[in-house]
């Protein structure tokens, strides 16, 4: 009998979920879970309405308001009318087709790449979906998790499948200590500003080595979540002890025995040995800094103390009407450092940085200190179960001592599709994970950088290395 051919974890929960292959057509993939919210699930539900269909399985359904809703009065009506409209339509649909919604003032409600981990709804090796390209965050528990398309989404709520073709995988290795102020979002950042914003498109990438491995589970969120960022289809960590610990006990994830038997399973999606990905990189967490954006894509980065290229020192001719472009927009020269820059605001949030590890970091930073005062600062936690914690701590009355602003849980300044909005001009260090043009508001200006970076622009009003904090 031939020998079993060697398998990436990717290859082997891709395969697993596999209902139907035909040669030349996309596979057939069961899903295990999937995120709905108010902006990319109205047209899938009227699409099921015109067609007479029910949701195939409201038990593997989940839904959230996150992306329009205020983070200031939660308990009163959404202002913004077209706001008010999707999450109202959500409401409705949920309602009619019997799918579970965390609203607004529900304990379980946030953004809904938070809200899945830390309920345990995302577990290893499923296979999760939602109308959201930042649904990759899933991916740091071991499982394949991508957005999908409106049209998707109402494929899946119809039948619990959808049609892919099987992404290449890559393999990006990070082995070595991290320096002091370096955290996870710096890692995503250097390794996005080496490969650039499109270095993975069309790949599913396994994040490995052992800086990965020593990270924590929201920590590993971080980098997957911005996978996006670098043009893939998504990320995944292989689980191991850190996974199965913080899964114990969460509300919906296995318990007792049956937690045990999961865990068993759990362990075997690890990527055999001389399984063969179809690209390999290689980084050195020594050579990690603190890093920060200085244009209007994430692949536009470089570490703080360093200067912005000049178009001489692009590898590619073909980039450099847009490189001239994006300077132009966020008003910084060519060649010129950041370093001491004036900032107006500091935005901590977003799926990529709102959990309650990031507001402790930040607290930590910024206890008995005042924020400067040319800078507003928003910290808006990624749930409700996040705000709570952080309101059990204490951390809210060390935010409002520095001046902090601390609101209600919701996509917030991320995406300004919601009242939080950057003002044309002014310039924002943001933990989110897109710094186009207009992202955050028209005419806004965004920089990203990790929460120990922002919380130590918030206090010197300036983009500032961390390390002098620390």
């Amino acid at each position: 009998m031939s020998e079993k051919k060697p398998k990436t974890i990717f290859e082997k929960i891709w395969d697993s979920h596999v209902v139907k292959r035909a040669e030349g057509h996309p596979d057939a993939l069961f899903i295990d879970r999937h995120f709905i919210h108010e902006v990319t699930s109205p047209q899938a539900f009227d699409g099921l309405k015109k067609r007479g269909l029910q949701v195939f399985n409201t038990m593997r359904t989940s839904a959230t308001a996150d992306h329009n809703v205020p983070t200031k009065d939660q308990h009163l009506p959404i202002k913004e009318a077209l706001s008010r409209h999707q999450v109202e339509t959500l409401r409705k649909n949920c309602k009619e087709f019997g799918v579970e919604l965390y609203d607004l003032g529900h304990p379980y409600q946030g953004i809904v790449h938070i809200i899945g981990p830390e309920l345990g709804l995302t577990l290893p090796g499923m296979a999760i979906v939602c109308g959201d390209s930042h649904t990759s965050t899933h991916g740091a528990f071991g499982n394949i998790a991508f957005g999908i398309g409106t049209s998707e989404v109402e494929q899946v709520l119809a039948t619990q499948c959808i049609l892919q073709y099987k992404p290449k995988t890559m393999k990006i290795e990070i082995n070595g200590t991290l320096s002091k102020g370096v955290v996870s979002k710096d890692i995503i950042l250097y390794v996005i500003s080496k490969i650039s914003a499109s270095g993975a498109t069309g790949f599913f990438v396994e994040y490995a080595g052992d800086a990965i491995r020593n990270l924590s589970m929201e920590a590993r969120m971080t980098i997957c979540n911005m996978s996006i960022e670098m043009g893939a289809r998504g990320g995944l960590i292989a689980p191991d002890e850190t996974t199965f610990n913080y899964i114990k006990g969460r509300k919906f994830a296995p318990q007792g025995e049956a937690f045990d038997r999961a865990v068993a399973e759990w362990k075997k999606l690890i990527t055999d040995e001389g399984a063969i990905y179809d690209q390999v990189l290689s980084f050195d967490a020594a050579d990690i800094a603190p890093m920060i954006t200085y244009g209007t894509n994430p692949g536009m980065g470089m570490k703080v103390t360093d200067r912005i290229p000049t178009t001489e020192e692009l590898k590619e001719l073909s980039e450099q009407a847009s490189f001239k472009k994006s300077l132009e927009y966020m008003g910084v020269e060519p060649g010129s450092k950041l370093l001491g820059k004036a900032i107006d605001y500091v935005f901590i949030g977003s799926c990529t940085n709102a959990r309650i590890e990031d507001l402790r970091e930040v607290a930590a930073m910024v206890k008995g200190k005042k924020k400067a005062d040319n800078v507003e600062v928003w910290v808006v936690p990624g749930s409700k179960q996040v705000q709570e914690q952080a309101k059990k701590e204490g951390l809210d009355k060390i935010f409002e001592a520095a001046g902090f602003e601390l609101r209600d849980p919701g996509c917030s300044a991320c995406l300004g599709m919601n009242e939080d909005k950057i003002p044309a001009g002014k310039y924002c260090i943001s933990t989110s994970n897109r710094n186009f043009e207009g992202r955050q508001g028209p005419k806004s200006r965004t920089f990203l950088a990790s929460p120990l970076s922002a919380a130590a622009a918030a206090i010197t009003g300036k983009v500032t290395d961390v390390r002098e904090f620390i």
